[in-house]
């Protein structure tokens, strides 16, 4: 890979101590940034002028069910309950190995062209022993730093999202650690994507936990969301069974009462929250400001493509908008003043980058522009229409960028994006897609609104 000089860019370093710098280099080395400062002198180092540029280090998703790329736009006025019937026991039983394999490769690639460069694939689709192998091959393949988090599968939705009585298969889980994620260093890591209290009996929810903890790799669980997930007291019942700890992602957290929010602060937790979904699809208002108020940096995260779209822009906006509207409501309601601190265009930004780089389990190696790290890096057009001119680069990339202005995107060094185009051609990911589509849409009941398959 070599030296790489991006020169005379905005770098927003995301780290505290380093702050944002507003004429600055940095310097990248085979996979690892060398230096960030001024007039850097770099030898013989390859030179990308990035003057009218934005730098900021790769947006982290964390939370995506990217097995649900061939079906984007399936479900767009669908509520959560109508998910799980639509989505998770109409179309999740009819994926092959292959189809998963097509929408990963598909959605990871989606995902770098809009500059999200880690991403945990919350892969609940493991219908056969070959499911997670597909979905890992495409991630390696399209060169993303993911963290693949293993999931049940979903041949019965009943059987496995009721209070189910099925574990997890702990030999595959087992298998799938030890063939790829020997090493917990490299650029694709594991989790576990378990269902949690309410979805399942204590004695599963108990064996998986304990799984995970057996193998060294950390939890991501859905809760608090929703008509049911917002009654089933998760964080209470899994505090119940003595399995709290700094190692659950907490995915939604829309319906946590004060107790539970102080569990998840004691007990180290860390939060995942879908703007866009939660409001449109009824799992809740987005507990941003209630994170935060409890101490806990929420990060910010995709979902389902079945329903929104799949870039961080989005989310940030959904985030933004969301929290900011039910401030103003409460306070109009309450005839009160408006808070002086709500949340800000900084906080969105540590949300989409540092802060899911800490929930993703990355921290140290990605989420800020930061000598030693690994140069996970985004440069955003700020001379295109609908980003010039900037005056704050920071309301630049959270409020009027858009996927279109993500011109170069690094991962650990290698291009992946370049002059506003994926290195790698899209065409053999959209035909495996578009296959892929076409055949699990004819299995399943035709909504209005979609073309004929």
């Amino acid at each position: 890979m070599g030296r790489l000089l991006l020169q005379g860019g905005c770098v927003l370093t995301m780290d505290p101590e380093l702050g944002d710098l507003p004429v600055a280099d940095v310097l990248v080395e085979d996979d690892r940034i060398e230096a960030v400062g001024v007039d850097l002198e770099v030898g013989d180092a390859e030179v990308i002028d990035a003057r009218g540029r934005i730098v900021i280090p790769g947006f982290v998703d964390t939370h995506r069910h990217t097995w649900e790329t061939a079906i984007r736009g399936c479900a767009p006025n669908a509520t959560l309950d109508d998910y799980f019937v639509e989505v998770l026991d109409s179309f999740a039983p009819k994926y092959t190995a292959e189809d998963v394999f097509a929408s990963n490769l598909a959605g990871a690639l989606e995902c770098l062209n809009a500059g999200i460069t880690t991403l945990v694939d919350w892969s609940h689709i493991n219908n056969t022993p070959e499911h997670p192998d597909a979905a890992i091959a495409a991630l390696k393949e399209a060169g993303i730093r993911s963290q693949y988090a293993y999931g049940s599968a979903n041949t019965s939705l009943a059987d496995y999202w009721f209070e189910s009585q099925i574990v997890m298969p702990a030999d595959d889980i087992r298998r799938i650690r030890d063939t790829y994620f020997s090493s917990d260093d490299g650029l694709l890591t594991m989790a576990l994507a378990t269902r949690g209290t309410g979805f399942c009996v204590d004695d599963v929810v108990t064996q998986e936990w304990n799984l995970a903890r057996e193998l060294g790799i950390p939890i991501t669980v859905h809760v608090g969301m929703g008509r049911l997930a917002g009654r089933f007291s998760m964080v209470k019942n899994l505090d119940r069974l003595g399995l709290l700890g700094p190692d659950i992602t907490y995915v939604h957290a829309c319906y946590l009462d004060d107790e539970e929010w102080k569990m998840v602060k004691d007990s180290g937790g860390t939060i995942s929250i879908a703007a866009q979904v939660e409001q449109q699809m009824g799992h809740g208002y987005p507990p941003t400001g209630r994170a935060l108020a409890e101490g806990i940096r929420p990060s910010l995260s995709i979902d389902v493509v079945t329903t929104v779209p799949g870039d961080m822009f989005t989310q940030m906006r959904a985030a933004f908008g969301g929290e900011r509207a039910a401030v103003n409501s409460d306070c109009w309601q309450a005839d009160v003043d408006i808070p002086e601190h709500m949340l800000t265009a900084r906080q969105l930004l540590e949300m989409a980058t540092i802060d899911g780089a800490v929930v993703a389990g990355v921290a140290d190696r990605t989420g800020s522009i930061t000598p030693g790290k690994q140069a996970d890096l985004v440069l955003i057009d700020g001379t295109a229409p609908g980003t010039a001119p900037v005056i704050d680069p920071v309301a630049t990339v959270t409020l009027s960028a858009d996927v279109s202005n993500v011109e170069t995107v690094l991962v650990a060094g290698r291009f992946r994006k370049r002059d506003g185009r994926l290195v790698d051609d899209f065409g053999r990911a959209a035909d495996l897609v578009l296959a892929a589509k076409e055949r699990l849409v004819p299995q399943v009941t035709k909504q209005p609104g979609w073309l004929l398959a």
